[in-house]
């Protein structure tokens, strides 16, 4: 009686511990979030979304370049 109760904890720890790592290895192929910080604004310019820290700003507009700053926004 004692093996069989050594053998169904054996069974149930591993199948416990399978299950834990086919969950790991499904989040690890899910893409992370965007993070709050990470906010997209528009080009004036052209209409490509990029990250407020990588665009440049003039006149109170955002431009995802230095020469779409120097072009101006577009005549939309």
């Amino acid at each position: 009686m004692g093996r069989l109760l050594i053998l169904a904890a054996l069974v149930f720890a591993g199948v416990w511990l399978l299950r834990r790592a086919l969950a790991r290895a499904k989040d690890a192929d899910r893409p992370a979030p965007p993070r709050a910080s990470e906010e997209l604004v528009r080009c004036a310019r052209c209409g490509v979304l990029l990250p407020r820290a990588e665009a440049h700003e003039a006149s109170g507009k955002t431009y995802c370049s230095e020469e779409h700053v120097r072009l101006g926004a577009s005549a939309r």
